[in-house]
């Protein structure tokens, strides 16, 4: 199919609250939308990678300077049949996984459309039914955090991830386990430790994890095998697996026992599927996470979801969990308690509303062969 236009869309999306990590506290999701146009019919892809340059080397304003100036220019008028001509025409570009990734996952929505199937299907799910688990961010109390993950109990959640930083670490967790001694439960560090914290890290082992997740700097795999072979907590490895290449190293490392797979961050969904496959074959399990994306953008995820080696509930989350009105449609919403279906229409199943990519874009840029 030959690309024949291309729209980008730089929009900020207010959160409900304030997002606390570790590498800081947002109050809006800033992201890309990409749209592309081919045969008669339109692709939607987003990506998120935050206003700030902290998750990862990216930021909004900066994929989407990445996006208009050299990404779009090289993918318009080309005749693409797949994924991986699409990664190729852009191999010239070196990094820049999430200015990648809203045209990588437009084209997989546009080509899902044009088999008339939907995305998850033609990626090799197994079933449209999605289990996912609760996040929770730092908040202003531990008896806050408490009484808010009591409702994530009442609602069946397969599993609570807590975020994890310096001054929010064991005295959070040990008020936790007090009131939820057999909830499974994870924390995600978001890069925060070194091994200089190997004492405070190995005393994690007293919680029954079901994992620590990425509590290493954003691009090490030597320091995290180190740190696995001294921990019996499984490790799970997300900003630092950023390629099929990478997820095979720490692979054949020993640096995890899981690994998160997110779009944005690995350059879209030709690039997932890889990870997933490099990972099932070393018998590492996967699990998929978000970046707080739109309903667009978290369909995408939805759609990894249901691989084969999905096998721990992913983040994908209702839009009542952080939006007061969604940027996409249709909005997420539960399909039963801790899930939610995939659509079953051609494509990903989600587009952005008019009205509010109206009211929420940044800036706009549109391009025609």
């Amino acid at each position: 199919m030959q690309i024949n236009s291309i729209s980008l869309y730089y929009v900020g999306m207010p959160l409900v609250y304030p997002f606390r990590t570790a590498f800081g506290n947002d109050d809006a999701i800033e992201s890309i939308l990409v749209k592309i146009g081919a045969d008669g019919l339109v692709g939607w892809g987003e990506a998120a990678p935050w206003r700030n340059p902290a998750y990862s080397p990216e930021s909004a304003a900066g994929c989407f300077l990445t996006a208009k100036k050299f990404l779009a220019p090289l993918l318009l008028g080309k005749n693409i049949s797949s994924g991986e001509d699409l990664q190729e025409i852009f191999a010239c570009v070196k990094g820049n996984n999430f200015a990648k990734a809203g045209f990588d996952l437009a084209y997989w929505d546009l080509y899902a459309k044009s088999l008339n199937k939907p995305l998850w299907q033609v990626i090799g799910g197994k079933t449209p039914e999605v289990a996912v688990g609760a996040d929770f961010g730092i908040m202003e109390s531990f008896d806050l955090l408490l009484d808010t993950m009591e409702q994530a109990v009442a609602a069946k959640y397969k599993r609570v991830k807590l975020k994890y930083r310096p001054g929010w670490e064991l005295d959070m967790l040990n008020a936790v386990r007090r009131r939820f001694p057999d909830l499974p439960i994870h924390v995600d560090c978001n890069s925060a430790y070194t091994l200089d914290d190997l004492d405070m890290l190995q005393e994690l082992d007293n919680f029954n994890l079901e994992m620590i997740e990425q509590p290493l700097m954003h691009d090490d795999l030597i320091d995290h095998a180190v740190l696995q072979k001294r921990l019996k907590t499984p490790v799970c490895l997300d900003e630092s697996i950023t390629s099929p290449a990478k997820a095979r190293k720490a692979a054949q490392s020993g640096a995890c026992s899981y690994i998160n797979i997110k779009p944005g961050r690995v350059g879209g969904i030709t690039n997932a599927l890889k990870i997933h496959d490099i990972a099932e074959q070393n018998n590492i399990p996967c699990w998929v996470g978000g970046m707080l994306e739109s309903a667009v953008g978290a369909h995408f995820c939805m759609a990894l979801a249901t691989l084969p080696n999905i096998k721990y509930p992913s983040d994908i989350f209702p839009t009542e969990r952080f939006f007061e009105r969604d940027l996409g449609l249709p909005e997420l919403a539960h399909s039963s308690p801790s899930h939610f279906t995939a659509p079953s229409v051609p494509g990903v199943g989600a587009e952005p509303d008019p009205e509010m990519l109206d009211r929420l874009k940044i800036a706009e840029e549109h391009f025609s062969a």
